[in-house]
């Protein structure tokens, strides 16, 4: 069990599954490059948490709750969570603060791009599930990815498999912040050019064990006065 104080962004599960150089260089050392891409991806979350709460028929909808697991160490925001109802003959789910009967959580995860299947994603997503469950002693067992391009839903199984995985994330999360280093390029074509931190992260400069606070810092010092 992880106490209160050392907790980690669930969103850095994200960052560490799709590129564990690419985690430590925001959480770790944090650096941090805008694009358009990452412009578009904050309006969108933001949006997501800002549209409060509502209840339509059997989808009750919460927006922005705050997460946590002091099993694996995490805490975070939801996007959303929609509470479905429960037929009256299923004891599973939650009871509601003012709403009659039993709810399931339905974790959902906004993106800004289109549809494809992003295994980093996944292990975010399942994350939130595994904190609903902790919070709230109910069993999750789906979700789903809304692509904000296409306005599509990709749905998320919370199976043994992305479970693992997602623990096993956990813990190496938790390893990449003790160690406090920054794991050296492994440049992969696709995934570092979809990379908003490619032209600070270098990839291509294969074998460089420096970080990139060092190689900023020895370039702004060499660097000539205007």
């Amino acid at each position: 069990m992880f106490d209160e104080d050392e907790l980690l962004p669930i969103s850095a599960l994200e960052h560490l599954v799709f590129c564990e150089r690419q985690c430590a260089l925001i959480h770790v050392e944090r650096v941090w490059y805008e694009n358009q891409a990452t412009v578009e991806g904050r309006n969108l979350h933001d949006r997501a948490h800002d549209a409060g709460t509502e209840l339509r028929g059997d989808v009750r909808t919460a927006r922005g709750l705050m997460l946590r697991s002091l099993r694996l160490g995490l805490s975070g925001k939801t996007d959303v969570v929609e509470f479905r109802q429960l037929s009256e003959d299923d004891t599973g789910g939650v009871r509601l603060d003012g709403v009659n009967g039993r709810w399931r959580p339905f974790p959902v995860e906004y993106k800004r791009g289109r549809l494809r299947h992003e295994q980093s994603y996944s292990v975010q997503l399942c994350a939130q599930a595994l904190c609903l469950e902790e919070m709230l002693s109910v069993t999750v067992p789906e979700g789903a990815l809304f692509y904000g391009k296409t306005a599509r839903r990709q749905a998320v199984v919370f199976d043994d498999a992305l479970r693992q995985e997602t623990e096993s994330a956990a813990k190496r999360l938790h390893d990449l912040f003790a160690r406090g280093e920054t794991p050296k390029p492994d440049y992969q074509k696709r995934r570092c050019r979809q990379c908003s931190l490619f032209d600070v992260c270098l990839p291509q400069a294969s074998g460089s064990r420096k970080s990139v606070q060092d190689y900023l810092a020895r370039n702004l010092t060499d660097a000539p006065s205007p």
